[in-house]
C-alpha cells in the first residue's frame, strides 16, 4: 500500500506503508540509534512524535514482548529506509511490521531517509502528516506538551519492591521507562510510583528517603503545577531527575530552558563529566535543554557535540539531574555510578 509523508514545509515523500494502516500526524524527529529500535519504539518520551531512523535497515532481529520500555509504544509513526521482513534471532516473536500493527502504529518505508534527516537537521523539527488512506482526514493528535505527559503517566500509585530494600524512593512518573525502575530496585530501592501531577503532600505521606523525577515527553514549562510541587520537594528531600525530570529541576530552581533545533535522539552522544573529566557515550531523547543557570546551580556534565548542559547540581542542597539516560549503556557501563551518587553509595 502506497503512503505519503507531508512535511510542514511542503516537502513530500512517497513510500510503502506497513504496520497499522491509519493516517496520523505529529512532530517529526530523527534517531541515530543503529540498534535498540524496540527500546526506541517503546520509549514514552517519543509520545506525539513521528520517528525517523537514520540507520538504513531496521528490524533485522525482530521484536518481542519482553524488551519493552513501556506497556505500549506512544510514538505516532515510524519511518525507515528499509524494514527487515525476515528477522533472525532466537528471541524474535514477530517482525517489526507485526509489532507496529499489534500496537496500532503506522509505518513508512522505501523513502530517502538520508534526505529527510538532512531536512530536519537544517530546518529543525517540524510537524508532519502521514497519509495512508487519502479518503480519511488526519485527526488533530498533537495536543499540547503538557497533555503528552498526562498521556503516558500512570493512572494511580503503585509499588515496585526490591528483594532486600535499603531505601524508600518516591518516583514521579512523567513516562518512566521500565529499565529505570529495574535499575533502582537492583540497587536496593523500594519504589512508590506516583502519577505526574500528584501533590507533594501525598508524596511526603510515603515518607521517602529521596524523590526520583523520571524521563518523559514534551515541554516542561507546560506543567507549572508540577514545577511548584518540585520547588517544595527540593526544600525537604533529596531529588534526582533524568531527562524531563532534570529540566523540571532546573525550572524549579529558576533556570531557563530552550528548545533545540532538532533535539538529541540516539545512543551515541558524547557527554563529559566535569568533575572526573571522563567522557560517556550516552543514550538521549529530548527536544529541550537547560540554557542558563541560577546562581545556586552548577553544571556537572556537558554535551561535546554542541556544548549544551547535560547535568546540574544544587550548590547547597542534595538536588541533581542529568539530561541523558543513565539506565542505558550503549557505551560505558559505569554511567550507573550516577545512581550510586544519588543514593550515597
Amino acid at each position: 500500500m502506497r503512503a505519503k509523508l507531508i512535511l510542514e514545509n511542503g516537502v513530500e515523500f512517497e513510500g510503502n506503508a506497513f504496520g497499522y494502516p491509519v493516517n496520523t500526524e505529529g512532530e517529526i524527529v530523527f534517531s541515530t540509534c543503529m540498534t535498540g529500535y524496540q527500546e526506541t519504539l517503546t520509549d514514552p518520551s517519543y509520545a506525539g512524535q513521528i520517528v525517523v531512523m537514520t540507520y538504513p535497515l531496521i528490524g533485522n532481529y525482530g521484536a518481542n514482548l519482553e524488551d519493552m520500555e513501556f506497556a505500549s509504544p506512544k510514538l505516532r509513526a515510524l519511518i525507515v529506509h528499509k524494514k527487515c521482513d525476515a528477522p533472525n534471532n532466537w528471541r524474535c516473536e514477530m517482525d517489526i511490521g507485526g509489532f507496529l500493527k499489534l500496537h496500532n502504529i503506522p509505518g513508512l518505508e522505501g523513502i530517502d531517509t538520508r534526505k529527510l534527516t538532512k531536512i530536519i537537521r537544517n530546518e529543525g523539527a517540524m510537524k508532519a502528516r502521514l497519509i495512508i488512506n487519502a479518503k480519511k482526514e488526519v485527526p488533530d493528535l498533537t495536543g499540547t506538551d503538557g497533555q503528552l505527559v498526562r498521556y503516558v503517566t500512570c493512572k494511580g500509585v503503585y509499588s515496585v519492591d526490591a528483594p532486600n530494600p535499603v531505601y524508600r524512593i518516591a518516583v514521579m512518573d512523567f513516562g518512566v521507562k521500565n529499565s529505570i525502575l529495574t535499575g533502582l530496585t537492583g540497587m536496593g530501592c523500594s519504589l512508590a510510583v506516583f502519577p505526574a501531577f500528584t501533590s507533594e503532600r501525598e508524596i511526603f505521606s510515603f515518607n521517602p528517603d529521596a524523590v526520583f523525577l523520571s524521563n518523559g515527553p514534551g515541554n516542561p514549562a507546560d506543567m507549572p503545577e508540577v514545577i511548584e510541587n518540585i520547588k517544595r520537594l527540593c526544600e525537604i528531600k533529596p531529588i534526582f531527575g533524568v531527562g524531563l525530570g532534570h529540566q523540571l529541576i532546573g525550572l524549579a530552581n529558576r533556570c531557563y530552558i530552550k528548545k533545540l533545533k532538532f533535539g538529541h535522539h540516539g545512543a551515541n552522544h558524547p557527554v563529559k563529566d566535569l568533575q572526573t573529566g571522563r567522557i560517556h557515550i550516552t543514550s538521549q531523547n529530548h527536544n529541550y535543554v537547560i540554557e542558563s543557570l541560577d546562581k545556586t546551580i552548577e553544571v556537572t556534565h556537558t554535551n561535546l557535540n554542541d556544548g549544551s548542559i547535560e547535568g546540574i547540581r544544587h550548590k547547597s542542597k542534595p538536588v541533581m539531574g542529568v539530561q541523558f539516560d543513565p539506565d542505558a549503556t550503549p557505551g560505558l557501563s559505569d554511567i550507573k555510578a550516577l545512581f550510586s551518587d544519588f543514593l550515597g553509595q
